[in-house]
């Protein structure tokens, strides 16, 4: 099987509170993706923006959104992931779903949840990482404010390939850039992190700043602060797996366990 990986970054605003809306939006995007890609990452809550609205906006496993995903994951026979406002058992949870082509799905619930918007207030959260396989790569999908928790999404030499879809405010645009780098550097992994544009129903200004980064820390590919970008990318896990050979350092990585 093939060592490499098209990946599609969507960075696009997100319409507040509206499902349908950005159901339809997020469709017209989809379809000017004109070249076979292998997965396709879209921001965090995409179909509500990050809203603590949860009674009013919440879907169930099998909702509205999930069939959309099923869909369009199998009319351009790639996997797609995001993440929604989910419910539960009179639960709910920011929770990311990886989308096959065949319309089977994986979850992760987001285990850091932001207190600074009272998150954790309306939200659930996770205490199980989630690492997908695709094409031969180990895939490790998380949700914005994990980005600030080395620990959790550290590499204990279970995956290739970390990525982020976030709601990740312009005020604090530098903070997402650096700590994307640092996150391929310290795992020795490529790093995608797909973020929103726009203005919220809050108020909260969001400058996007997607990128894919090598494990080396360099940026592949990049969207444009402010505008809807499509931007895919092919990495090689040959080229990976070289450059640990070439520079283990995990042989040396401080052996750790995460306790509830």
């Amino acid at each position: 099987m093939s060592k490499e990986l098209n990946i599609t970054l969507i960075q696009a605003p997100l319409i507040w509170e509206d499902i349908s809306a950005n159901l339809k939006f997020f469709g017209s995007l989809l379809r000017k993706i004109e070249h076979k890609t292998d997965l396709i990452i879209l921001p965090e809550m995409f179909t509500t923006g990050f809203s603590m609205n949860t009674k009013d906006f919440s879907e169930t496993i099998d909702g509205k959104a999930m069939q959309w995903l099923a869909e369009k994951a199998a009319v351009l026979q790639s996997v797609i992931t995001t993440s929604l406002i989910i419910r539960e058992n009179d639960k709910f949870y920011n929770r990311l779903i990886w989308m096959q082509a065949d319309g089977k799905f994986q979850t992760y619930d987001k285990r850091h949840l932001f207190r600074m918007s009272d998150e954790h207030k309306y939200f659930t959260g996770g205490n199980k990482k989630l690492i997908v396989e695709l094409k031969d790569w180990r895939i490790c999908p998380l949700i914005c404010y994990d980005l600030r928790f080395p620990v959790w999404s550290r590499n204990d030499n279970d995956y290739d390939f970390l990525l982020y879809v976030a709601n990740w405010p312009k005020s604090r645009r530098h903070v997402w850039k650096n700590l994307l780098i640092a996150r391929a550097l310290e795992n020795q992994v490529y790093v995608a992190g797909v973020n929103r544009i726009g203005t919220d129903g809050y108020g909260t200004d969001f400058s996007g700043d997607s990128v894919l980064i090598s494990p080396k820390g360099i940026a592949l590919a990049s969207a444009k602060p402010n505008e809807t970008e499509i931007i895919s990318h092919t990495v090689s896990l040959a080229e990976l797996n070289e450059f640990r050979k070439s520079f283990p350092v995990g042989l040396d990585a401080d052996s750790f366990e995460i306790k509830d």
